[in-house]
């Protein structure tokens, strides 16, 4: 019965996340979702009590790589910490697209989700723009590193319509990231 139960939960997310980016997040009903799967929505509700619930579900994996990309990033002098950073940040990217496309499309929506439970999130933001900014406190550093994090997470939600391949994906974000940084892929 667990997997049967678990095949379910699965299908379940996939669905949702199909619909939340053909109708988005607010276009969709929970009992769009079960209808979707075929299944009741008294059985969707055994799995996930609220479409917060399967929302944050969706986005679950990506802040546990975010917080390990940051504890990576931790051990890494400030020299290569930037360079580091950005291909982290690209990887996870192009690894989770969907994920972060329906993150793009409901920013709004996500980030008023409750705590997702995840040990070391707080304050990964900002170590985050620390890092790409190879640590410096200079405004002109820190807002470089916005612009580049912001146009990874741009391109990224776009990165289905673009016609490449994820090596080239991989390399043109990585370069295009770095240069707004005023550095080159070492």
């Amino acid at each position: 019965m667990a997997s049967t139960s678990t095949g379910l939960k699965e299908r379940l997310l996939a669905s949702a996340v199909r619909l939340f980016a053909q109708r988005g997040y607010r276009g969709t009903s929970l009992a769009g979702i079960a209808a979707d799967v075929g299944c009741s929505k008294a059985s969707l509700l055994y799995h996930f009590s609220t479409k917060e619930a399967i929302l944050a579900e969706l986005l679950l994996p990506i802040g546990k790589e975010v917080v390990a990309l940051d504890s990576r990033l931790a051990l890494l002098d400030d020299q290569d910490v930037a360079e580091a950073a950005v291909s982290g940040f690209v990887d996870l990217t192009l690894r989770y697209r969907r994920e972060i496309k329906l993150l793009f499309d409901n920013l709004a929506d996500a980030t008023s989700l409750p705590d997702l439970g995840l040990d070391g999130v707080d304050g990964v933001d900002d170590r985050l723009v620390g890092a790409v900014a190879g640590r410096s406190p200079e405004p002109e550093a820190r807002v470089a590193a916005h612009l580049a994090l912001g146009g990874i997470f741009a391109a990224g939600a776009a990165v289905e319509s673009l016609p490449y391949d994820d090596a080239i994906l991989r390399e043109s974000l990585t370069t295009s990231a770095l240069r707004a940084l005023g550095r080159s892929l070492t």
